[in-house]
């Protein structure tokens, strides 16, 4: 039995559905993986920052958090720590970055995770910033220090995309990554579609945790933009810019164009593809009109889905979830469990 011992950068909606999924299926994980998974830090900027070298019970940090919104209420020897401790001092094999993204700088994510790796942790991470920006340098540094950069949480929450694309398809000639990647736009495409207002819409999203107070990384585009960044970095070798994408967000659609596009049988979707030609890699995100029969016309809701287009097999569609507590904490568990793999 390996015992991996884990620092988390970040408790929110990320950090704890790991917690959850640790507190629930820990023992089954032990027995099927030969692994177990031990907290031993939560740092958050907001509520409270502990460390335990012997570890949490992962049920306590959640009922702590659920009680008082602080984490600093578990008993611990070591209280008030901040990340360069967390990462310098404490015993963590992985430190588990799941801080929110800056879009523009990837900071402060990208300093704690050059920081890791110089110390010979493995890192997991779900921020887009930092693997949008950096991610050539990142997994060079990783490469050469001997641990892992975990990623896989970063596009379609925990869906296992990135896994399923680099390690299944690579060799089969991806040539295009299209599909819908922002599950907080198709939902309010999808409830448009129903007869709601764009406003009513993004209201419901916003209330039902799917969209932020502030939507405009979902509805202007940038998040999507960001994953074509990072499905280019990682599955067409190609490191694309966020200039490069273009971008056009659902702000300006109405239910009038919503009708218009039923009246003939087509649905509005925000697509995003990446392209690579031989000349050029071209990208693009924006909604468009698709007929009923398209293959992502019926993904409704806060669905994403994607497809491959690859030379040998084709077309080759994922569809499931983009987001979600515990769907994108088994994002990291997934990454956490390929790194147990390696060092078998």
């Amino acid at each position: 039995m390996r015992t991996y011992r884990l620092a988390l950068i970040g408790f929110g909606n990320v950090g704890q559905g790991l917690a959850t999924i640790l507190r629930d299926q820990g023992q089954m994980i032990a027995d099927k993986h030969g692994a177990e998974y031990r907290i031993v830090a939560v740092n958050t900027g907001r509520h409270g920052s502990i460390y335990n070298p012997e570890g949490f019970d992962p049920g306590m940090l959640l009922a702590a958090y659920e009680e008082t919104q602080r984490i600093d209420t578990v008993p611990a020897p070591n209280i008030g720590w901040d990340v360069p401790q967390v990462i310098y001092e404490s015993n963590a094999d992985v430190i588990v970055e799941l801080t929110s993204s800056d879009l523009l700088s990837g900071e402060p994510a990208a300093g704690y995770i050059r920081a890791a790796l110089r110390q010979d942790r493995h890192v997991v991470t779900t921020n887009k910033g930092p693997i949008a920006l950096f991610y050539p340098e990142l997994s060079a540094a990783a490469a050469e220090r001997g641990v892992m950069l975990g990623v896989e949480g970063t596009v379609m929450g925990g869906t296992p995309l990135l896994r399923v694309g680099r390690e299944l398809l690579t060799t089969a000639g991806i040539s295009r990554v299209q599909g819908i990647l922002n599950g907080t736009t198709n939902y309010i495409l999808t409830r448009m579609a129903d007869g709601e207002s764009y406003k009513s819409a993004l209201k419901e999203a916003q209330e039902k945790g799917y969209a932020e107070a502030n939507p405009i990384a979902d509805v202007d585009g940038y998040d999507a933009a960001v994953k074509l960044v990072i499905l280019s970095n990682l599955l067409l070798g190609v490191p694309l810019q966020m200039s490069n994408v273009e971008r056009e967000g659902i702000r300006d659609l109405s239910s009038k164009d919503i009708v218009r596009a039923q009246k003939v049988g087509e649905v509005w979707k925000m697509v995003g593809w990446v392209e690579r030609t031989p000349e050029m890699v071209r990208a693009s995100v924006k909604p468009i009109r698709l007929p009923a029969a398209h293959p992502l016309a019926s993904v409704n809701g806060a669905t994403n889905a994607v497809t491959f287009v690859t030379k040998l097999l084709g077309d080759v569609t994922i569809v499931g979830p983009g987001a979600g507590r515990v769907e994108t904490g088994y994002a990291v568990l997934s990454d956490l469990l390929e790194i147990n793999r390696r060092m078998i």
